[in-house]
């Protein structure tokens, strides 16, 4: 009964993503694109964007995010900082000032780092990589500002760009329609002045996994101490080499084509492995360790991190190599977000022999909850990345030894205290009879 909870425990785990982008684990996940006019032109406006990643987990790699909308009218953009559009696209009705962009759906990027003084602007030139809110501490956000012009010039008349898309960098973000908000107001270096923005709108961008690919990219293998049963990550989980449908492009390392994209061959064909070990049970504590390995042989993963839910994260008492946080959802503590120390492990390294990182967890044992039977020292969804990782069946998890075994071990127990009881027993009968014989002795001598 408690094998077929967790089956469909395991099995709800796939359904906490909707078409739209909710996320069980992350419900306000988004994000925002705000949309702020700071001034007027003579045939335009300055406006100041700014996205925001407002995703616990979920965050931005290299590389980067390009955010696009189509304009209303045939708006052009005069001059960017902080940011730049990828093409210019036809310009060629201006005879003098030549625009940045002359797109109707024009589509921008982050600048990278190291860029010009004077072509930054505040939180810009980060290649378009966003950390997700649980690692930055508060949501990152990237900044630009550009000169509209061909636009209205005042509140009233202007016309709010449409259909907004993100990419970041790929597939998987839907950006709702856009919204008229409070205008922002923006505080001087010193707090003594406030400067108000004439017009602000917001768009919002949530992440759908249905939307983003097909197949996992993450798979999870389990053992523990008590068992010399490996429950692997299941065959096929990321693809089959042999689906032609679904092909995945493996080699091992002396025959790679250094111009594809490939992971090393494996039965599971997962870019991603985690593996969850049961390693102690002490009388007080128990103890896992947690290893990743990267399969890719040409991706490093920058400021990577895992979520994992199991009941235990409530009264975690360690992580030895990992920074951890929990995000405290609906008033529990069961899911951790897990991430590496700067400048020691907070890069993976590509497929290879230091294409691994590894931690140890220790927990504090509630004796009221705490068991290794039925698979409650697993845990009940893993992420990778903000992507939810394939599981292994409930019915193949390592298992404590069969209840013939216990009563082997048991048995054995039974005799073994029996000898000892009779070794005891012959002790002190020939304790007693020589002391008998002293007493004896001792009255026929007097």
């Amino acid at each position: 009964m408690v094998f077929q909870q967790l089956l469909l425990l395991i099995l709800a785990t796939t359904g906490f993503f909707g078409a739209e982008g909710y996320d069980s684990f992350d419900p306000d996940a988004n994000i925002t694109i705000k949309w702020d006019i700071m001034s007027r032109t003579a045939d335009g406006y300055i406006a100041h964007v700014g996205l925001y990643n407002y995703q616990r987990y979920r965050h931005i790699r290299a590389p980067g995010w390009s955010i696009g909308w189509t304009w209303p009218k045939k708006e052009v953009i005069w001059s960017m900082l902080g940011a730049e559009a990828t093409e210019r696209g036809d310009c060629s009705s201006f005879k003098d000032a030549i625009p940045h962009n002359c797109e109707q759906t024009p589509t921008l990027i982050d600048l990278m780092p190291g860029a010009p003084y004077n072509q930054q602007v505040r939180s810009c030139c980060k290649g378009g990589v966003l950390r997700s809110w649980v690692q930055n501490g508060a949501p990152d956000v990237a900044f630009f500002t550009m000169t509209v012009g061909q636009s209205e010039t005042t509140d009233r008349d202007v016309r709010l760009p449409t259909n907004f898309t993100l990419k970041a960098p790929g597939l998987g973000y839907t950006c709702g329609s856009v919204s008229i908000v409070e205008p922002t107001k923006f505080p001087t270096a010193d707090k003594r002045r406030v400067a108000q923005a004439l017009m602000t709108w917001n768009v919002t961008c949530t992440f759908s996994p249905f939307i983003a690919r097909k197949m996992p990219t993450c798979c999870v293998s389990l053992s523990a101490f008590y068992d010399s049963n490996i429950a692997s990550c299941p065959t096929c989980s990321c693809g089959c080499p042999s689906n032609t449908s679904s092909p995945q492009i493996c080699a091992e390392r002396d025959a790679m084509n250094r111009f594809e994209p490939l992971v090393r061959c494996s039965d599971h064909m997962c870019p991603i492995r985690i593996h969850w070990h049961i390693m102690m049970n002490y009388k007080k504590y128990w103890r896992v360790k947690v290893t990743i390995t990267n399969f890719h042989y040409r991706m490093n993963y920058s400021d990577w991190n895992l979520v994992i839910q199991h009941p235990n994260f409530n009264d975690m008492a360690r992580s030895f190599s990992f920074n951890y946080k929990s995000p405290s959802l609906y008033g529990t503590n069961d899911i951790v977000v897990l991430w590496g120390i700067n400048f020691f492990n907070d890069i993976l390294l590509q497929s290879g022999p230091n294409g691994y990182i590894q931690t140890e967890l220790l927990f504090y044992k509630d004796q009221a909850t705490f068991t290794l039977e039925d698979g409650w020292a697993f845990p009940r969804a893993v992420l990778f990345d903000g992507d939810y990782c394939q599981m292994p069946p409930p019915d193949i998890y390592p298992s404590l030894p069969k209840i013939e075994a216990k009563l082997y071990y048991s048995s054995i127990s039974v005799i073994v205290a029996a000898i000892v009881i009779s070794v005891v027993i012959i002790f002190v009968t020939v304790y007693v009879s020589q002391i008998d014989c002293q007493l004896v002795c001792e009255q026929v001598h007097c």
